[in-house]
């Protein structure tokens, strides 16, 4: 497993640990701001949001570069699912399709998809799963075009209603094997799967299709489970453990840290923030 004690390469910021992903929320920072703060301190990657870079995402991919920082890629795909996802399907490919634009004009590779929940008139899982597949198995050939990779994110089953009808890595996988594209894959998030213990198996079987791998922690009272994470160290989910059958499946990308904290991290100074980010990266990561 690789030292990161004192090592920042792999080290990622995903700017939704500053409240970026929601409007109004954090210190308000703009993408460029954030990138400086990366460079001052020596995180070479960054994950922007799609509503703060808006129409700009070649002048911030070029930004970040001028400053040395990687633009890895975008969150997220629409909702393609569910009650959140739009009723019209030319509508969700087509948003689908600017998602992956955007990832393209960044200079990013990665594109996150979070599929939505489960699709009204329908019950349990497997219909929404069906129509999640022949969504991103059209996306991924025209995100084939443009060099993105599309990475399909499990979230832990409390979202299975309404914003992720996909719940284990192991449904995830299985779509990556009907499509069988080579720009599909999987993201791996620790606040997502932490409790299921099959998930070392899964990731054996993931292998190269593990795109990304992100850092955060589940609190032992999580007050509100979608903007209540905790950072690094301070919860139950056993990082090190997570990470090491990520790395013995072949990974060797960044870690991309990503806290959804209302009522915390996003109350305190963004510069405070990041430099507690880096020491829990090197201390308990």
């Amino acid at each position: 497993m690789r030292d990161f004690s004192n090592d920042l390469s792999a080290l990622a910021l995903n700017t939704a640990t500053l409240g970026h992903n929601v409007a109004g929320a954090g210190a308000g920072w703009s993408p460029e701001q954030t990138i400086d703060a990366c460079a001052e301190r020596g995180i070479k990657s960054i994950i922007f949001w799609r509503r703060e870079i808006a129409d700009r995402p070649a002048a911030i991919g070029a930004y970040a570069g001028a400053a040395g920082v990687s633009v890895i890629g975008l969150c997220r795909a629409p909702f393609l699912t569910g009650i959140l996802a739009s009723r019209q399907s030319s509508d969700v490919t087509d948003d689908f399709h600017l998602a992956i634009d955007q990832t393209a004009e960044l200079g990013g590779d990665i594109l996150t998809i979070v599929v939505g929940g489960v699709q009204p008139g329908t019950k349990g899982v497997s219909e929404s799963l069906g129509l999640v597949t022949d969504y991103v198995a059209q996306a991924a050939s025209y995100a084939a075009t443009m060099n993105v990779r599309l990475a399909l994110e499990p979230l832990h089953p409390v979202y299975g209603g309404d914003r992720s009808c996909l719940t284990t890595t192991r449904d995830a996988l299985d779509i990556c094997d009907r499509i069988n594209t080579d720009n599909l894959g999987v993201a791996i998030d620790v606040y997502h799967v932490w409790w299921d213990t099959d998930l070392s198996r899964q990731l054996k079987r993931a292998g190269n299709r593990i795109f990304g791998f992100h850092l955060c922690d589940w609190l032992v009272e999580t007050r509100d489970v979608l903007l209540d994470r905790g950072m690094m160290g301070d919860g139950v989910a056993d990082i090190q453990a997570l990470r090491a059958s990520v790395e013995n499946a072949g990974y060797c990308g960044v870690c991309e840290v990503e806290i959804f904290s209302v009522n915390n991290w996003w109350k305190r100074d963004p510069a405070d923030v990041l430099d507690v980010m880096i020491d829990r990266f090197r201390t308990v990561c």
